[in-house]
């Protein structure tokens, strides 16, 4: 039942040194008339809950109710800093392959990913990379499309180009010059949902039949190009 007075047994003290509003003895001795002592709030001949020991109880309800969700927040903060792998979150994929990065790193703590969303300065880099190891990796690598043999006729037309950085140059002059329905046929890095997984010998067949089963995987190289490169793509 609601009250008006503080809590606390009958002619003792309160809590903070508060003396009842009212006592057993005569009025002016360890009460709210007493002139030297402080008394808690009593009774008063107002509603409930007006200038009385249930108003103070009200007005300090939100100070509580605000500190029990600052703490449940800061709860909550931990959690998701204790659950979020900095490795995967730098990859930016989208929501399919973001999970399914999870979903394989929990089985196999030990993977390591070596690419994920890329934009077209990084997707020309990649590409070049592997263009000085195989001059028709592209061709051998992607499905056919306008984006693949416009990078492919770019590489055959520049034999002089060698170098990585060169070649990186001249095919993101080709991507830039691609719609972005063209550039979707490319790859599904662009649009960050593939992620590259550092191959390993230890577990291999564990960890590739674990990427095989990802939840959304349409495609799943070991091979591109006649390089070894674990590419899963969702």
């Amino acid at each position: 039942m609601a009250s008006s007075t503080a809590p606390g047994t009958l002619g003792k003290d309160a809590p903070d040194t508060l003396v009842p509003a009212r006592t057993p003895g005569p009025l002016g001795i360890n009460d709210a008339a007493d002139p030297n002592a402080r008394a808690a709030p009593g009774d008063t001949p107002g509603a409930l809950g007006i200038n009385d020991a249930a108003a103070l109880a009200a007005q300090a309800a939100p100070a509580v109710a605000r500190g029990s969700a600052a703490t449940a927040a800061a709860d909550n903060k931990d959690t998701e800093a204790t659950t979020t792998d900095p490795e995967i979150e730098a990859l930016n994929l989208a929501a399919t392959a973001k999970a399914a990065a999870y979903d394989l790193k929990k089985k196999h703590p030990s993977v390591s990913f070596t690419s994920g969303r890329r934009d077209k300065a990084e997707q020309a880099s990649a590409m070049a990379s592997n263009v000085i190891l195989n001059r028709n990796w592209i061709k051998e690598t992607y499905a056919a499309s306008t984006a693949r043999d416009s990078c492919q006729k770019w590489v055959n037309d520049h034999k002089d180009k060698k170098t990585k950085d060169e070649i990186a140059e001249g095919l993101k002059g080709v991507l830039d010059g691609l719609t972005d329905a063209q550039l979707a046929q490319l790859s599904k890095h662009l649009s960050g949902e593939a992620f590259d997984v550092q191959p390993v010998e230890k577990d291999a067949d564990e960890i590739k039949k674990s990427i095989k089963g990802l939840k959304g995987l349409t495609k799943f190289l070991d091979m591109e190009g006649g390089l070894v490169r674990w590419h899963a793509q969702f």
